[in-house]
């Protein structure tokens, strides 16, 4: 797939994406919607809530620092796991790529 085809925000139905923990740890996850997902990790963290995940449950999120479109589900899940594979300091790249 070119980048010309990549959907935008507005089109696509799935995201994969990067949180950074305050104790700057990185989470890799997909979601179709980026900023409830957050919201519900953050829920997590604070004991309001049980929708985000397990991690969030002693690293406290801070931000999106990553966020990257897929045509569906599954693209999304197979770039989940390929960035879950990827080094500390390429995912760094992902999120900070003038770094």
């Amino acid at each position: 797939m070119t980048l010309q085809n990549k959907p935008t925000k507005d089109e696509s139905e799935w995201w994969v994406y990067l949180i950074i923990t305050e104790s700057e740890r990185i989470y890799t996850g997909i979601a179709t919607d980026t900023d409830r997902r957050f919201q519900e990790h953050l829920a997590t963290y604070e004991g309001r809530g049980k929708k985000g995940a397990k991690f969030f449950r002693g690293h406290k999120p801070l931000n999106i620092i990553y966020q990257e479109p897929a045509l569906s589900r599954a693209e999304a899940t197979r770039r989940e796991m390929d960035i879950k594979k990827l080094p500390r300091t390429k995912k760094w790249a992902l999120a900070y790529p003038e770094s």
